[in-house]
């Protein structure tokens, strides 16, 4: 098994090198981190399409710092909401983290940053809008706290993370996400990239007025909950809700 110290050596880079690409004094401003190797900040805003740019390896795109943050990110969370909610139980903390970790949350971390000015990409992904895809923003995000991870420890990736997003969760439970299933439902599958949930009519009965409907949910193409409401958007919630409970969510 690797030593902490020989896993961290993994990660080395040169020193010295001149990255004109990108100011990394003005965003380590941004982020409140000063790094005290910057190339490892360079390599995390290494989109994989920048590669064929400079004729690098795979392995030197920000992917192998995106794995080791978003594994950091989501110890943090857990950890934080472990001690938060000393009284919840595990399908509740789960409920939360989900809230936490997927990507729509980090694009919009990476938005408050200006991050996606920073970002290095191809022309091609560029054009098509690579700067505001919320998989390149989120993505960055997590390779950010691996690098800062690596370069200043646990305990600054920790601080990073609750300033900038276990810091939210008031917020958004005050919006009343937890009780829009679908939405729950919808940030549980991004954040275990499963096929995103579709809904179907399977019967519509009684008059006009008075309408029953039943809609199907299918996570991932399989059916998985059933739900009936007098409108469309309420059955849906209902199948939603049922598919989190089979999914041990809620």
């Amino acid at each position: 098994m690797l030593s902490y110290f020989s896993f961290l050596k993994l990660f080395r880079f040169k020193k010295n090198i001149e990255h004109p690409k990108v100011n990394l004094s003005d965003l380590s401003e941004r982020l409140k981190y000063k790094f005290t190797d910057t190339n490892i900040l360079y390599q995390a805003l290494k989109h994989r399409s920048y590669l064929t740019r400079t004729g690098e390896k795979r392995i030197e795109s920000n992917e192998r710092l995106e794995l080791l943050g978003d594994a950091v990110l989501g110890l943090v969370v857990t950890e934080y909401l472990y001690n938060k909610y000393p009284g919840e139980e595990e399908g509740i903390l789960t409920n939360f983290k989900s809230l936490l970790v997927n990507r729509k949350l980090l694009s919009h971390v990476a938005k408050d940053f200006g991050l996606g000015k920073f970002i290095l990409l191809n022309e091609a992904e560029e054009r098509s809008g690579g700067r505001k895809r919320v998989s390149i923003l989120s993505d960055a995000v997590e390779a950010i706290i691996g690098a800062i991870y690596i370069d200043g420890g646990l305990v600054n990736a920790k601080l990073f993370i609750h300033n900038n997003i276990t810091n939210r969760l008031d917020d958004i439970l005050k919006k009343g996400q937890l009780k829009n299933y679908k939405s729950i439902l919808q940030e549980y599958c991004q954040s275990y990239n499963i096929k995103c949930p579709k809904y179907k009519i399977e019967e519509e009965n009684g008059p006009d007025h008075k309408k029953i409907f039943t809609v199907a949910a299918f996570v991932d193409g399989k059916k998985m909950g059933v739900g009936q409401g007098h409108s469309k958007k309420d059955a849906e919630q209902k199948a939603a809700k049922e598919s989190l409970i089979q999914l041990n969510v809620i």
